[in-house]
């Protein structure tokens, strides 16, 4: 039986004295690619940010990337997100940078020094998603989904248990969402554990998966339909 990367057991999310979700049951296991659904306000983002660090996880118990979110204190949450990898829809690139130094920024960033290593791990990860000759280039010379797909190889930086991607195909056009889904589908094929946020029901559609959904204050697995 797989190990779960993510489990969460009774759990209630709160932003600003707001109940969002309640009762939330959620068991990811390692390699699986997990969809999580719901209209704008359901309470998507909410619950990433639980995942993530940004909001406290005060009721239920739940752990990621074996660290207990209900015990998670404000100087765990840097060694939390070297675990995760965190895609968002906004890229979230420094446009100053070039895309080599975008990477190289954030391997200084959680403690990496040599530079010989540096250089061999970006190289890895930008192979991955098959912007190898784009390393020199600034993010505004490159398309929407050329710079999706450097944010998600700064996602895999520090070989992530865990991959959260907040709607990643959100501002991309139809036929780059299907180029950067495949990206993603791809990084699962090879072992990484993906939970993505998504509006794009054609996606899901084209690529059917585990799928969990935020509707009425409630996460729930959503059963497939077989033809």
């Amino acid at each position: 039986m797989s190990n779960s990367v993510l489990k969460l057991q009774e759990v209630s999310i709160s932003q600003n004295n707001n109940l969002i979700l309640k009762e939330v049951n959620i068991d990811v296991k390692e390699g699986e690619f997990v969809y999580l659904i719901g209209k704008t306000g359901s309470g998507k983002s909410s619950l990433l940010k639980t995942l993530y660090g940004d909001l406290k996880l005060t009721n239920g118990s739940g752990s990621i990337v074996d660290m207990d979110l209900k015990k998670m204190k404000e100087n765990d949450i840097p060694f939390l997100r070297r675990k995760l990898g965190v895609v968002f829809q906004d890229f979230k690139l420094m446009n100053e940078l070039t895309i080599n130094g975008n990477l190289e920024f954030v391997l200084k960033a959680t403690g990496w020094k040599q530079k010989e290593l540096i250089i061999d791990k970006i190289k890895a990860v930008l192979k991955k998603v098959s912007m190898h000759s784009k390393g020199h280039n600034y993010p505004y010379e490159l398309s929407g989904g050329e710079q999706q797909r450097v944010a998600i190889a700064r996602a895999l930086l520090n070989d992530p248990q865990l991959i959260l991607a907040d709607e990643p195909t959100g501002n991309l056009d139809p036929q780059t969402s299907v180029e950067v889904m495949e990206v993603l589908l791809d990084l699962n094929k090879k072992g990484h554990t993906i939970l993505m946020a998504t509006h794009d029901y054609a996606l899901i559609l084209k690529y059917p998966s585990k799928t969990l959904k935020c509707e009425d204050s409630k996460v729930f697995e959503v059963v497939q339909r077989k033809n």
